[in-house]
């Protein structure tokens, strides 16, 4: 009795589960282009730092009498953040768009790598700002930061949160006639918690009020981050394929 060795048809025309590591080289080719493409025109990256040294500027010469307030001078530095952000983030999908060249890059690389590299160039954006805006803003309001290691992790940790968020937000309004309005009414609800949690660990970062509560913030942050990339991953074929 011979035993039928054929393969089911059905079972050998199941897709096969995408290698991490295929995933993670796209994305690193995703955040290699955006990179080469910024450094040609700078769109974003002029964008955000001018708003940013502009915000930072205004605000210290307004209200440096704060300066020595650990809970005012923090709420003013993630407010020029993250409005300096938002308006370099939404452009994160809009040079494809504008370039008609969306199409080739769905066909080039899964969902996930797109929106990792884009998480990944989104950050680096965020980090760049940060690293101009907290030394501008600390030195022109005359504030103080008692514990510098707190106070860096809360920043880049808050960046990674604000930049998930962001970048999802992007990817549904790269369409849209008027992507700013749509984009900062989808973010602001969706970034809130990551905006209220970093303003309180960088106050408490400043003040240097004590481990326990800052490595808190910086706990809650870091799950809210991957909250949010996790939940981008599972939906981002549906935002950026539709």
């Amino acid at each position: 009795m011979s035993v039928n060795s054929k393969p089911n048809p059905a079972i050998s025309s199941m897709p096969k589960a995408p290698q991490l590591m295929d995933i993670l080289r796209c994305a690193l080719a995703v955040l290699i282009k955006d990179i080469k493409c910024e450094f040609r025109v700078k769109s974003a990256l002029s964008a955000i730092l001018l708003f940013a040294i502009t915000s930072a500027i205004a605000v210290s010469f307004t209200l440096q009498a704060y300066g020595g307030n650990s809970a005012v001078s923090s709420t003013l530095l993630w407010l020029v953040i993250y409005f300096s952000a938002m308006s370099g983030l939404s452009r994160s999908f809009v040079r494809e768009e504008e370039t008609n060249t969306a199409p080739t890059l769905r066909l080039a690389a899964r969902p996930a790598s797109v929106y990792l590299g884009k998480l990944a160039f989104n950050w680096a954006l965020v980090i760049a700002l940060q690293c101009v805006t907290a030394p501008l803003f600390i030195m022109f309001m005359g504030s103080s930061v008692g514990n510098w290691g707190q106070f860096i992790c809360i920043l880049l940790i808050g960046g990674l949160g604000l930049s998930a968020g962001a970048t999802a937000a992007a990817a549904m309004v790269a369409k849209a006639a008027t992507k700013g309005a749509v984009f900062a009414v989808i973010c602001f609800p969706l970034l809130i918690p990551a905006l209220v949690i970093s303003i309180h660990g960088t106050n408490i970062a400043m003040a240097a009020r004590g481990a326990i509560s800052a490595a808190s913030d910086i706990r809650t942050l870091i799950a809210f981050s991957g909250v949010i990339i996790t939940a981008s991953l599972m939906l981002f074929k549906f935002i950026w394929e539709d």
